[in-house]
């Protein structure tokens, strides 16, 4: 019977809740030493001066690493940054430049943390300051057009939006602002750094092991192999850990001066700023339709943040190209340099942010109509990719919509704002569609099968604790025919066959075709192995006649004739069978549309005089293909929404516009949803089969959580206020005159 699908438990919950997991700070080296990042006060200028003679002195301290006497990089320490996903522009110590508040400037390592950190704080530095670009009101007059988005221009048209926009009955103009977001996973960045003559072993924190080892290979001019990059878990990612961050290239350089191992960990206010964050962005939007609901033109013009290092682009305006059958559109992306650190992927970068502004836009269209806002977004379905003008791979969103809108009650809404009540509070129900892009890139992996009648299966992946080791050993198990206590996963090293980043909801459809095919090929040498084994049972049977089932070796049209699956390898001297697959998308990228589809339904109670909005329930149901596990499928929807509900009402990175530091670089002034905040969420998943996105027919879930939920809130909250926030978060000062 398939496990695959079925809600197994964790494979690596014992370990994790039992404190044998070991995360990336955690691994025992010896002779080990502590580094600790020191970062810039300032926000622009240069150093002029840094004094280590004192700090030097100091105990323990064995190395105080500073621009004035840091290794020199091949091409300054920019060799990798062309490298695609991996790569950032790091601060590498290879100049005095400042380009943002709290960005690395020097190392202090030493015997203890508590020494580094000691000797961290005492080392004085001189600035020669400069004006600093933080205000992005007034920098947006010098907006550019970045190079490419991920559709390969960062503006698109269709249509004539013109003639669109004078033909509607309706039109709503406006504009909405998300603001810079930091992530916060409970583990903080962290890398350990070992050498070993001219080889490079990397305990790090990431979500792309062949991605650290490809920049540590550039950074440092050394051969590929000459780099090992060591991650079995991940505390945490979200985005922020799929680059290769500054910290981890100089722990690497510390490491190598020093002459010892050094384990470097960034402090929690240190990511603020020097691990990227999602960018501030100001989106305009204007969306018209005739007076049935057709949509007759839209307009999105989106301009975010950046830093002065480099070029990164928040793509918010992508979800409104594909969401919507509207003849005529047209999209703009704009960048603004400021001095900070360069933003970077965070949970659905773009289709969480544009999806606020595309969803409330539809939301206010909707009222001007006077139509119910589920019927105006299906008489706009688009059955067909409107961008691309390809068919989907699979859709289930109008089922979504159907499903969602029932176990909600939706139709007890009443339309006017502020006409319902529950116990002196005002009731709002609002909903939003989702969607996010279904990627998937080449992968790798190895499939042992041993004398115990166990299978070693392994991969260059990454589990961010999305339960990558859960449900590939159910594919495995499965492709095997072997009960999943017999298969064990091992991922998160760059000596076993590579994988692609654990980011933009791939892992799944990536990996575990290649694990799957791999099994296969290792359960036929097996199968072949017996039926030419005159010792065997099925000695001289078809192989097209025996399967493994179980765990063992059977006739299928005589089950009774078997053996285990370790007999055969047994008599064969106890060598393991081994083998290796490789899985990569094919033309099928080019004949169709790929998307997981979703619809979210919010209920929110506002209190009338004092503002406070609460979340007391979400409704979502999505359309994500194949689920390999429903138990961790559901708690991955969960976790997105959740955090859906923290971008609706609580997260704001507060920069101060005079010294370009985060005010609230710390969980305590960061808000972030509690249990408290949080009220019942329904999520359910619809049964879709997609024969075309790769032969488990699975999608990535990881990041569409979260797509529609702030806008979902935010409907909700006009619905029960009457008063349209369009400028996140929706705190309660914004509800009061």
């Amino acid at each position: 019977m398939s496990v695959t699908g079925a809600p197994l438990d964790r494979v690596d919950g014992i370990p994790k809740v039992t404190g044998r997991a070991r995360y990336t700070a955690d691994h025992p080296l010896q002779g080990l030493a502590h580094a600790v990042m020191v970062t810039s006060t300032i926000p622009c200028g240069k150093i002029t001066s840094m004094d280590t003679a004192a700090c030097e002195r100091m105990p323990g301290v064995r190395l105080v690493m500073t621009p004035f006497n840091a290794p020199h990089l091949p091409k300054g320490g920019k060799a990798a940054a062309d490298i695609a996903t991996a790569g950032h522009v790091m601060n590498l110590l290879q100049d005095t430049a400042i380009h943002y508040n709290n960005q690395p400037i020097a190392v202090v390592v030493a015997d203890t943390l508590e020494q580094a950190r000691d000797a961290a704080r005492c080392l004085p530095v001189q600035y020669r300051r400069a004006d600093a670009v933080l205000d992005f009101a007034q920098a947006r007059t010098q907006a550019r057009k970045p190079d490419e988005d991920e559709d390969g221009s960062a503006d698109s048209h269709r249509g004539d939006p013109d003639a669109g926009l004078r033909s509607a009955a309706a039109v709503v103009d406006t504009v909405y602002t998300t603001p810079m977001e930091n992530h916060n996973p409970m583990e903080p960045h962290a890398t350990i750094a070992v050498w070993d003559g001219g080889e490079l072993t990397l305990y790090d924190a990431t979500q792309y092991v062949t991605g650290v080892r490809k920049v540590a290979s550039a950074t440092f001019g050394i051969p590929m192999e000459k780099v090992r990059v060591i991650c079995p878990y991940v505390g945490g990612g979200f985005g922020c850990k799929g680059s290769v961050w500054s910290h981890v290239m100089l722990a690497a350089m510390a490491a190598r001066q020093a002459g010892c191992p050094v384990k470097l960990v960034v402090d929690r206010t240190q990511m603020f700023g020097t691990v990227g964050a999602r960018p501030l962005t100001e989106q305009h939007l204007v969306a018209a339709a005739a007076q049935d609901g057709a949509l007759s033109a839209i307009r999105h013009d989106v301009t975010a943040c950046t830093s002065m290092i480099e070029d990164w682009l928040e793509s918010a305006a992508l979800i409104t190209r594909r969401l919507y059958a509207c003849p005529n559109l047209q999209t703009s992306q704009r960048l603004v340099k400021l001095n900070i650190g360069t933003p970077t992927f965070m949970r659905a970068p773009g289709e969480a942010t544009g999806s606020f502004a595309l969803e409330c836009a539809l939301d206010e269209l909707a009222e001007q109509l006077g139509i119910d806002p589920v019927a105006l977004r299906l008489r706009n379905h688009a059955d067909t990719d409107p961008e691309k003008q390809l068919p989907f791979s699979s859709k289930s969103l109008r089922e979504c919509y159907r499903e969602a809108a029932e176990r909600f009650d939706w139709a007890r809404r009443n339309p006017e704002p502020r006409s319902m009540h529950a116990n002196g509070k005002l009731v709002g129900l609002g909903m939003a569609t989702a969607t996010y892009p279904t990627y998937r890139s080449g992968a790798s992996a190895m499939v042992r099968l041993l004398p115990d009648g166990t299978a070693l299966v392994r991969s260059g992946s990454q589990d961010l604790g999305t339960g990558t080791y859960t449900v590939m050993t159910q594919v495995a198990a499965d492709a095997l025919g072997l009960p999943p206590e017999r298969v064990r996963f091992e991922l998160g090293d760059t000596a076993f066959p590579e994988a692609p980043v654990s980011g933009g909801s791939q892992s799944v459809a990536s990996v575990a075709p290649a694990v799957q095919q791999a099994a296969a090929a290792a359960r036929g040498q097996l199968i072949r192995q017996a039926v030419a084994d005159p010792a065997s049972p099925l000695s001289g049977v078809p192989a097209k006649d025996v399967e493994i089932a179980d765990g063992w070796l059977q006739r299928r049209s005589d089950p009774t004739q078997r053996e285990p699956v370790s007999a055969p390898i047994t008599r064969a001297g106890g060598h393991a069978i081994e083998a290796r697959a490789s899985a990569k998308p094919g033309k099928e990228r080019k004949q169709y549309a790929m998307h997981a589809f979703g619809a979210v339904f919010a209920e929110v109670h506002v209190d009338p005089d004092l503002g406070e909005i609460r979340v007391r329930r979400i409704v979502a149901s999505y359309g994500v293909g194949r689920l390999l596990n429903r138990k961790t499928a559901h708690s991955q929807l969960k976790g997105g929404i959740i955090w859906g509900i923290g971008m609706a009402l609580h997260e704001k990175t507060e920069l101060d516009p005079v010294t370009g530091r985060v005010a609230n670089a710390n969980l305590a002034e960061y808000h972030v949803p509690v249990n408290a905040d949080v009220g019942t969420i329904d999520v359910t998943v619809v049964d879709e089969d997609d024969p075309h996105i790769n032969a488990l027919g699975t999608k990535g879930i990881g990041e569409i959580g979260i797509v529609g939920v702030a806008a979902a809130i935010a409907n909700a909250v006009y619905h029960a206020t009457g008063r349209r926030v369009r400028d996140l978060p929706i705190t309660l000062d914004k509800l009061l005159d």
